[in-house]
Formats: C-alpha cells, sequence, structure tokens
C-alpha cells in the first residue's frame, strides 16, 4: 500500500505544492493511481524526493536537479562546480561581515569607504561624496594614503573651505588657493604616486579625470571650485595634469 500526496510530503518533510511542481517540470514519475483514482507513491517517489530536497539544500537549481540525472559522473562534476561557487560566494559574505565588523566597531557612516570612520566627522557631504567615488577608481594602497592626507590636513582650512559661500571674495579665494596649494604641494612629497596616479588606478586615467572633474562640479560650489582651479595653476598644473599655461 502506498501513500497519498499529503503523506509523501509529510513523509519528505516538504509540501503537496513541491510535490506537485516537482511532477510539473519532470522531476518525479507519476505514481500509479488506486481504484478510487487517488495517487499511490511508493517507496521510490519517497526517495527520489529525499534526494531532490537534499540537492536543493546544497543549493543545485532544479534545472540542473534534472540535468543531473542518475550518472554518477555527472553529479559529481556538478558538484564540484557547486562547491566552487559556494566557495565564492562564502569569500564574499567573509568580507562583507569583516567589513561590517569595523563599520560597527568604528561606527562608520555609511557614506564613507570602511576605513575613513575616524575622520568622517571633518568630511561635508560634498568631501564623502568624492571619497565614495575616489574609492571606485584607486586601489586599496592609495585609499590608505588618502586617509593620511585628510588626517594631516589643518582641520581650520577643511572648516573654512566646505562653509565657503558662493560669492566669496578675491581676497578670501586668493588666500585660500595658496593654502590649498601648499597642502597639495606636501601631499605631493609625502605621496609621490599624487604627480603620477596611474599605477594606483583601478580603472583607465581618462575615465578617472572625467569622473573626477564631473564629481568637482556637481558637488562644489563656484567659489570652491575656483579655488581648487587657482591652487592646481599654482602648482604649475592645469586639471588634466598638463603644463601651466
Amino acid at each position: 500500500m502506498g501513500w497519498s500526496t499529503r503523506e509523501l510530503a509529510e513523509m519528505a518533510g516538504t509540501t503537496v505544492n513541491t510535490i506537485r511542481h516537482y511532477h510539473r517540470v519532470g522531476l518525479l514519475d507519476e505514481p500509479e493511481r488506486r481504484s478510487n483514482g487517488y495517487k499511490q507513491y511508493r517507496s521510490w517517489h519517497l526517495a527520489r524526493v529525499i534526494q531532490i530536497r537534499r540537492l536543493r539544500e546544497l543549493g543545485v537549481p532544479l534545472t540542473q536537479v534534472e540535468q543531473m540525472g542518475d550518472r554518477p559522473g555527472h553529479v559529481t562534476d556538478a558538484l564540484r562546480v557547486l562547491d566552487a561557487e559556494l566557495a565564492v560566494g562564502i569569500e564574499r559574505l567573509q568580507r562583507a561581515r569583516a567589513e561590517l565588523a569595523v563599520l560597527l566597531h568604528d561606527r562608520t557612516p555609511i557614506d564613507v569607504p570602511t576605513d575613513f570612520g575616524s575622520v568622517a566627522e571633518r568630511l561635508s557631504p560634498a568631501d564623502r561624496a568624492v571619497l565614495a567615488i575616489s574609492s571606485r577608481f584607486y586601489d586599496e594602497k592609495a585609499m590608505r594614503d588618502l586617509k593620511s592626507m585628510i588626517e594631516a590636513e589643518p582641520t581650520d582650512l577643511d572648516e573654512e573651505i566646505n562653509t565657503l559661500p558662493p560669492n566669496a571674495g578675491e581676497d578670501v579665494r586668493r588666500r585660500l588657493a595658496e593654502q590649498v596649494a601648499r597642502t597639495i604641494a606636501q601631499h605631493q612629497r609625502d605621496f609621490p604616486w599624487m604627480k603620477d596616479p596611474g599605477p594606483r588606478l583601478t580603472m583607465a586615467r581618462a575615465e578617472v579625470m572625467k569622473t573626477a572633474a564631473r564629481a568637482v562640479n556637481d558637488l562644489y560650489n563656484e567659489a570652491q571650485r575656483d579655488v581648487l582651479r587657482r591652487a592646481i595653476l599654482l602648482l604649475g598644473e592645469d586639471p588634466s595634469g598638463g603644463p601651466r599655461k
């Protein structure tokens, strides 16, 4: 005597709808029916459902369960592929957990890179946005150096530039540009790669320059952009990195 659909589902630890779905996708053979028309599942049906559920719990998609069939070699190959995929997924999750641990420990705002929690308070919303964008095209070493630069910058200079109004006067702009130029020059002495960031970039230099220019234009007001432009000119460079004209 066999089991009904409900009884089979209970024995296998699943649901009636799941059993019906296995039938629809061709993973489970239809059973014989009793004289009253009710299905009569046998032990091999139960074993098959248990096998399917085990593969699903391992992460095998139903489409692959069907393809695997009963061939040992095919099953082994499919499981090896699954194991490799799981290894990649576990590594990604471990990285995510490590990053979450830093975020929680340092109470780092989500709008700045993970290791910048200690300097987040001195950054304006525009600075934070630029830093987040920079993390997409600078490597890890460069990002650590950027953090060191922020830590070394005078807080009063940061504050004055962050609060600079769009209609700031000429004297203020000139003075701030000179201070910014001196700060950048010091950064270039401390971190020589700043003069030629190519080796520290993770994408094409032209794309980085275009993205950086757009970010500055979108995120800072006219006076702040003017101060930066003047500072670059004082350093003998233009925004594209060419010689002063």
